[in-house]
């Protein structure tokens, strides 16, 4: 390569260093050497003894890293008589892309590939050894990678509390509403007079979950709120989720449709688990992120199975088994039981319904006493339906309302 190239190299060296992308250089090593072969061929008639020896020398190099002591000082040829092999050998434009082709797979380059390049006239400093090993990136590292002062773009994400709405949210409430407004017209292909901001609202905005901010919760606190994007001080997208004790739980997500391109489902959700593990930093129960229900048939709900580690929750046992071992009944059956064990039952199951407690006439009772007022046969049905759903602790934790 001649001087020309210099700051083409440097500028595809910049890019590498963020591939992760492995590369064979004992292939690379034998690819080069070839190459080089290939052009000693070519002006062979002209020096023939001294190319080979210049030949070897980079053979050796590239395969073993130690220096050659028989290398013959090139002597500048007289007019006419031969090229002039101080300077490097013309090279045409197609090999030259081969080159810069390899050398964008080039990720790492230790001394012996160093070495080899230094025997072509490089100056060193052309290919600075990389000092980290080749590891791919952490989720944290992709998303909180720090930008220049000058970058093109600033993204922030604010995470503002929906319900009871605090003071950003109701700032930013009619911005965020257009943004859900456009986002159902060009994606749900919904009339523009819908939805309204009550519909919006009673939707998105409105939670039965009480905000709540114990001393060893995350510093936001629990309940219901929206991640806001914003892109050069525009919002772009809003994730709305629920922070609870274990969890956070994804609900919803709604984008500009001009910012479609950016992927933000797939960004939103990196997003929301990098956001979980900074939770979980500073309150230990808080280790999972919920995307809700998966359905395997539904592509706009299959996509959650490609977030790994993922687990499934047997709709019997109510145990949550790696993904990995669901999809094969999945795809055989749309209803099935992820627990193999044929012997498994739940453990929380419906033992005592009489301790299932039930509101009935502005007072709390145990269904034991509630079921001798009733002579409806179908009640009871219901009511033992209702404590297979939830189990033994929830029917004894929460109010069954009976009229």
């Amino acid at each position: 390569m001649d001087s020309t190239m210099d700051d083409a190299v440097a500028g595809d060296f910049a890019l590498i260093n963020k591939l992760d992308i492995q590369c064979d250089l004992k292939t690379l090593s034998d690819d080069i050497k070839e190459s080089l072969e290939s052009e000693g061929k070519n002006s062979k008639k002209e020096e023939p003894q001294e190319l080979l020896q210049s030949q070897d020398f980079v053979g050796e190099k590239l395969g073993s890293g130690e220096p050659s002591h028989s290398v013959k000082v090139h002597t500048v040829p007289k007019p006419g008589k031969g090229a002039d092999l101080s300077k490097p050998p013309c090279r045409k434009a197609k090999e030259i892309r081969k080159e810069r082709k390899r050398l964008k797979l080039m990720q790492q380059n230790p001394a012996g590939e160093l070495e080899g390049f230094q025997a072509q006239g490089h100056p060193p400093s052309l290919f600075p050894p990389k000092a980290k090993s080749n590891q791919p990136k952490s989720l944290e590292d992709l998303i909180f990678e720090s930008l220049p002062e000058n970058a093109s773009h600033k993204l922030e994400v604010r995470v503002v509390r929906s319900s009871p709405p605090s003071s950003q949210f109701k700032a930013t409430l009619l911005e965020s509403y257009q943004v859900y407004k456009r986002y159902q017209m060009v994606i749900h292909k919904n009339p523009p007079d819908t939805p309204t901001e009550s519909q919006f609202t009673r939707f998105l905005c409105s939670s039965p979950l009480e905000a709540e901010t114990p001393p060893n919760g995350p510093d936001c606190g629990y309940g219901s709120f929206h991640q806001q994007y914003w892109l050069d001080g525009k919002i772009i997208a809003v994730g709305v989720i629920d922070i609870l004790p274990n969890c956070v739980s994804s609900v919803y997500l709604y984008y500009d449709p001009d910012y479609s391109f950016l992927s933000l489902g797939v960004y939103s959700a990196l997003r929301e688990i990098a956001f979980t593990r900074q939770l979980h930093e500073k309150t230990s129960q808080l280790s999972y992120y919920y995307m809700g229900f998966y359905i395997h048939s539904c592509p706009k709900m299959k996509y959650k199975g490609q977030y790994r580690p993922s687990d499934l929750l047997c709709p019997e046992t109510y145990v949550w088994v790696p993904i990995e071992q669901c999809l094969p009944s999945l795809e055989n059956s749309k209803y099935c039981r992820f627990n193999q064990d044929p012997e498994a039952v739940d453990e929380d199951r419906s033992t005592e319904p009489d301790r299932l407690q039930v509101f009935h006439k502005r007072a709390i009772m145990p269904y034991g006493v509630y079921k001798k007022q009733q002579k409806d046969p179908s009640e009871e049905a219901a009511v033992l339906q209702y404590a297979s759903l939830v189990g033994q602790k929830c029917s004894e934790r929460m109010l069954l309302f009976r009229n």
